[in-house]
């Protein structure tokens, strides 16, 4: 892999502009309680530019004319520290994975920037800036702050887009790993459907998808498993677990595995006890045709935001003709959400989904749903794609979704199918 973030650090440089630099922050560990930490996730854009995946780490890059430099910065060895959370990484094992020749420690970091920033006549330096919340500090901005009081006159500029841009494709390797990741998801779904039956709590049903994972060696989620049942599948994140499962609801499971960093997105609906009433099956195949229209729809120089126009459409007719709705507008009442979103090394990868053309190579999630608060009925089916140079390719499509396959492999785990 080394050459992915070589090629990708290479990319990166062709959007600067000369006399800037860049800097990336693999980001902090955050402390849960006493002396615990939460599991520690790196900065997806500083993992896509270098593969190193330990805290407190940073990525500086300078270009002016042809010079481009690329120094990656590590902490030091703590012999002490060592006995009680393990070695930090080395500068050969840093240098070996990343293909970044100068590996440099953490304290030297800001001589080192202010020494690039005289010699160099350093003009601009670009950060990943991406902020969803007004009120949330980062370490960028921290640093931004820094660099305006001690350079006034050097502009600040935000990079991620430019990486967005950059991840929106994904290569054969990272494509790989987003299909083991689905294939282990998929796994993990048909273990639920195997297990489930009436009368057992959401969260034991969660725990067979957990053991899928843990069996393949999985070490985290995609994100927090959404295992809803009746009424709590018409909540969009619901992810308490905590509800006993009634006879004659509807399940609905939407799951991820990760898998080297890059993540699955899966969600399948079923009936706790195996069997779908005349309501539910309904609803449910309006739900299904609907995820094949849109996977139909699929192919390079489509407009992102036409597809959920699409589904829309095809609700307001849909459900107009088994008298749900009276007028198009309150299609909305019942589906709210957007049918796709990226998927890569975040589950809602990054970049700004409802923008652009799709194009070869970028992976997508289909997942239509309808929700129905009053009949304590959500449905949700999801899978994920890749867009061919015609069209799209459904990955690990072999999860059951239709009404007889999934009553079919249900009928042997539940009695009351």
């Amino acid at each position: 892999m080394q050459h992915f973030y070589i090629s990708n650090r290479e990319n990166l440089f062709d959007r600067l502009d000369d006399n800037s630099a860049a800097v990336f922050f693999s980001g902090r560990e955050v402390r849960k309680l006493g002396d615990e930490n939460y599991p520690f996730t790196p900065s997806s854009n500083f993992l896509y530019l270098t593969g190193v995946d330990k805290p407190n780490e940073i990525l500086f890059l300078a270009k002016k004319g042809t010079e481009k430099t690329a120094v990656l910065f590590i902490e030091p060895s703590d012999e002490e520290k060592a006995k009680w959370v393990g070695e930090v990484i080395k500068k050969e094992e840093a240098a070996k994975i990343s293909g970044i020749k100068d590996i440099r420690y953490i304290p030297d970091f800001y001589s080192y920037t202010a020494g690039i920033i005289f010699n160099k006549r350093i003009e601009n330096i670009y950060l990943d800036l991406e902020n969803r919340y007004f009120n949330i500090d980062s370490i960028e901005l921290g640093f931004a702050k820094e660099i305006g009081e001690k350079y006034p006159y050097i502009s600040i500029r935000n990079i991620y887009n430019d990486v967005a841009e950059l991840r929106r494709i994904k290569t054969v390797r990272e494509l790989e790993k987003i299909e083991k990741a689905v294939e282990i998801t998929g796994v993990g779904v048909e273990n639920m459907l195997k297990n489930v039956h009436p009368g057992m709590y959401e969260y034991q049903l969660e725990a067979y998808f957990d053991f899928s994972l843990k069996s393949s060696g999985v070490k985290d989620h995609a994100f927090k498993s959404i295992v809803a049942s009746g009424k709590n599948a018409a909540v969009l994140h619901y992810s308490d677990n905590d509800c006993v499962i009634e006879d004659n609801s509807l399940v609905l499971c939407d799951v991820g595995a990760k898998w080297e960093y890059y993540c699955g997105d899966i969600t399948r609906t079923f009936p706790a006890n195996g069997k779908f009433s005349k309501r539910q099956k309904q609803l449910y195949n309006i739900v299904l045709e609907g995820q094949k229209l849109i996977i139909d729809t699929i192919r390079p120089g489509i407009p992102f935001a036409s597809l959920n126009e699409t589904l829309i459409k095809y609700y307001e007719k849909k459900l107009a003709e088994i008298g749900l709705i009276e007028k198009p507008e309150d299609v909305k009442k019942y589906y709210w959400h957007g049918v796709s979103h990226c998927l890569g090394m975040e589950t809602h990868d990054a970049g700004r989904h409802n923008e652009g053309m799709l194009e070869e190579g970028m992976v997508l999630t289909v997942e239509p749903g309808l929700y129905i608060a009053d009949e304590n009925i959500g449905i949700r089916i999801e899978d994920d794609v890749v867009v061919t140079w015609n069209g799209c390719k459904v990955l690990y499509d072999y999860i059951p979704k239709t009404v007889e396959d999934i009553e079919s492999i249900m009928g042997g785990a539940n009695k009351n199918g």
